[in-house]
């Protein structure tokens, strides 16, 4: 960890009233950096992020109908098949680095990180439960995250949000990441339907330069591409026949259009461990 205090967790809670103290908030290193100092905001429609919030809930609240016996079904095979909780949280960085607890399915052995600490899932995971395979293939291990779209602290599309842990040594490696908390960290995105998990700072690299176009191009044609996109490539439908009947930019250009942000070559290629 380096010497100098880069992040600090405001331990409060969220302003109902004047006298009420603030959420906790991840407070970012500051950076002279173009890549961190300008912001990067929606080129177009300044009227859809409000309107993309009350969407959002309504959306979400519909598809809580259908969700919710499939995510029962899939909790009680979690539950009958490895010890532990069927859900567990977690603490991730929202919006403007605000935390909060996010709700999934446990695809990993219960308490699988009491003597690792908090690291990223690879390939080939020991850690990851059979049931928990299963779960990731189809996305189902989402499901409860619908419960924090409700509240408002996720959208339905939008980028992954991180562990506070990692949060230091990804802002050192790519300063532009601070600019990936200007949304609301989404259920599904455009970097999550085109790359694998994080495993190294290359990974990140090129999923910040995913997120950081995603917020260049906001808008209801983007996102409306991006949750059918979601759907059919849960159901196996590769993602490289989607992106071409949607029209969904290729890595290429992604990477191409954000090169004013996000270097081409990676700082290292170590894997991150908190």
């Amino acid at each position: 960890m380096a010497t100098q205090s880069i992040l600090s967790l405001a331990d409060t809670r969220e302003a109902q009233n004047a006298d009420s103290p603030s959420p906790n908030v991840v407070r970012l290193r500051r950076d002279r950096t173009p890549a961190a100092r300008l912001p990067v905001v929606p080129e177009q429609y300044p009227w859809y992020p409000r309107f993309k919030a009350v969407a959002d809930f309504v959306v979400a609240a519909l598809l809580t109908i259908p969700a919710l016996p499939l995510g029962l079904l899939a909790a009680l095979a979690v539950k009958l098949t490895s010890r532990g909780p069927a859900f567990y949280t977690q603490t991730r960085v929202g919006k403007d680095g605000r935390t909060f607890s996010i709700i999934k399915l446990r695809t990993m052995f219960f308490q699988c990180e009491s003597l690792t600490g908090p690291r990223w899932c690879v390939p080939g995971d020991s850690r990851v439960t059979f049931v928990g395979h299963i779960l990731r293939k189809t996305h189902f291990d989402e499901l409860p995250q619908l419960i924090n779209v409700l509240r408002g602290e996720m959208s339905l599309i939008g980028p992954r949000p991180e562990r506070p842990e990692f949060i230091p040594d990804l802002e050192r490696a790519l300063p532009a990441y601070r600019q990936r908390l200007n949304v609301r960290p989404g259920v599904t995105g455009l970097a999550q339907v085109q790359l694998p998990a994080d495993t190294d700072i290359e990974s990140v690299r090129r999923k910040l330069a995913h997120d950081l176009f995603y917020v260049r191009k906001l808008g209801p044609w983007m996102d409306l591409r991006l949750l059918i996109c979601t759907a059919f490539y849960a159901i196996g439908l590769p993602f490289g026949i989607l992106r071409r009947l949607l029209g969904l930019p290729a890595g290429g250009e992604i990477e191409r259009a954000t090169r004013d942000l996000v270097p081409d070559a990676p700082t290292s290629r170590q894997r991150l461990t908190a």
